[in-house]
């Protein structure tokens, strides 16, 4: 397979491909990730000085008494400059980097994927779906797929997105386009589904206690957004794979092999199945079988020992809050099985071997990962990023709209909220007090507000270094184009930012608006305060 295929004419650059030239051109002025974020972690600390000084403040809008809520019901700014903050980094350091979230995940995860990468099974599955399946729906199923994982979302960021990129490359396209289409469909469409994932119950309960602000009996239930998810994934499926095709495709251009590590290379990618390999093939079906089997058991019957305890709930439950050990447990059982059936594999040290040989790929990551959980730790003590979100309420309150138009400004603000306050749970925290109760005394239901909000808080989580898997993805990225930099992703996954807030935001009205039809069973859509 020719892969270096740099000797192929430059495709013509159009006015969009231009711009987005410019911003990667501009991106890649920053220095490497690494020094960025050093560089980002130091700026929070003397910023914090200076807004401590000024007494930065604004008024809290959660109710007195509620978690994390001062007596003065005040958020100020809190210095990193003073003597309190200079102890509270020097001794919070390690615990920012090993308690950041994504670590533990990717590690734990990286453990049962080396073994199946390892073994072969890897190569051989991608080689018998991209062998069989039909072209010109790889990249439709990859978007699809991505936004499926959604319901455990560390199946997508951990596996989904390299392994799209593994797809592309084998099938002689370009590997980064593979993996912005996976990025999009996982990040971008990270609130449309077909199922009711973990943050769906979250989020409603957040949205149940801002709405009590005003309604102080009104229930939220998980399925609130449900119709406008699952709508929602066919939208973003279309849009997605239309982006990677139209757009990201011919700016990244012919891929260059001389700018990849060789380890993630496989030129054997697109020959046929062997016998052995067809043999390990069955085999590792039949432990993926003992393994489905084994989570329904604990998880379908009264008595499943990962449902919730306390209420019985699936979803919200152990099974989907310790899901990185299914991970673990799934490659680790298919890939030994395969390997041992198509004698990659053979003992222990084996098992072993690939779990070290995963881990020691993933040395870039882990120095990014230290300086990045510095820099979101120190942007969350501070309080900028609530001061930030509450300040923009308070613009977007400040506006005096009052009919459906609103909701364009309201998704446009949680979107460039998202940009410094990354996880959807804590932005939905400190903004639904302010939104809801707003939007429901001009006449919206709080479930109608919630749908919006998804829109704004995942549209942006392709682009912004917050989110808490940017650098595990600019990670495998490198991997492809040691030369790439922060620009480079940026520009790469804007196009579908700018697809998706334009196009599901206008899929918003028309549903909700136009045509009234329901956000979710059960949901109305305008609240008689």
């Amino acid at each position: 397979m020719a892969t270096d295929q740099t000797s192929a004419p430059a495709p013509r650059r159009n006015a969009f491909t231009r711009f987005l030239d410019g911003v990667e051109w501009l991106g890649n002025l920053l220095p490497h990730p690494v020094t960025l974020f050093a560089l980002l972690a130091l700026g929070i600390v003397l910023l914090s000085g200076l807004m401590g000084w000024l007494g930065v403040a604004v008024e809290d809008p959660r109710p007195a008494g509620a978690t994390g809520v001062s007596e003065d019901g005040m958020i100020r700014a809190v210095s990193l400059m003073d003597g309190d903050g200079v102890r509270r980094i020097f001794t919070n350091l390690v615990g920012n980097f090993t308690g950041f979230a994504p670590l533990g995940v990717v590690l734990v995860a990286m453990l049962g994927v080396g073994v199946a990468e390892k073994s072969g099974l890897l190569s051989a599955a991608v080689r018998s779906m991209v062998l069989g399946a039909p072209k010109h729906l790889v990249t439709v199923a990859i978007v699809f797929a991505g936004i499926v994982s959604n319901t455990a979302s560390e199946v997508g960021y951990v596996v989904l997105i390299p392994l799209a990129a593994a797809i592309f490359y084998a099938l002689g396209r370009h590997p980064l386009a593979g993996m912005a289409a996976a990025f999009a469909g996982v990040s971008g469409g990270y609130s449309a589904n077909l199922l009711i994932g973990t943050i769906d119950p979250l989020l409603a309960g957040i949205t149940q206690e801002a709405a009590r602000l005003i309604d102080s009996d009104y229930i939220v239930v998980a399925t609130a957004n449900w119709y406008f998810m699952v709508a929602s994934t066919f939208l973003i499926t279309i849009i997605g794979s239309l982006v990677t095709i139209f757009i990201v495709e011919p700016k990244l251009g012919a891929y260059d092999s001389s700018r990849a590590d060789p380890a993630v290379l496989d030129d054997n990618m697109m020959e046929p199945l062997g016998d052995h390999e067809r043999r390990g093939l069955r085999w590792a079906g039949i432990a993926l079988l003992a393994v489905l089997a084994f989570m329904a058991l604990t998880l379908l019957p009264e008595w499943g020992v990962l449902r919730n305890p306390d209420t019985g709930d699936r979803i919200n439950s152990p099974f989907f809050k310790g899901f990185v050990v299914w991970i673990l447990i799934f490659f680790i059982a298919t890939g030994y099985a395969y390997g041992r059936a198509a004698k990659s594999m053979k003992t222990d040290r084996d098992v072993i071997d690939a779990m070290a040989a995963a881990l020691s790929s993933l040395g870039l990551y882990i120095v990014l990962v230290f300086f990045a959980a510095q820099f979101v730790a120190f942007f969350g003590w501070t309080n900028l990023g609530a001061i930030t979100a509450v300040t923009g309420a308070g613009f977007l309150q400040e506006t005096g709209m009052t009919g459906p138009v609103i909701f364009f400004a309201f998704i446009l603000m949680c979107a460039l909220i998202n940009l410094s306050l990354g996880s959807a749970s804590a932005q939905w925290a400190v903004t639904a007090p302010i939104f809801v109760p707003m939007l429901m005394l001009i006449g919206y239901s709080p479930e109608v507000i919630q749908a919006a909000y998804r829109i704004g808080d995942s549209t942006t989580n392709i682009i912004t270094p917050m989110m808490s898997y940017f650098g595990l993805i600019l990670a495998w990225a490198t991997r492809y184009d040691k030369n790439l930099g922060v620009g480079t992703l940026i520009a790469m996954m804007l196009p579908y930012t700018m697809f998706f807030l334009l196009f599901w935001s206008a899929f918003f009205y028309v549903w909700t608006f136009a045509l009234g039809i329901p956000v979710g069973p059960g949901s109305p859509t305008y609240y008689t305060p």
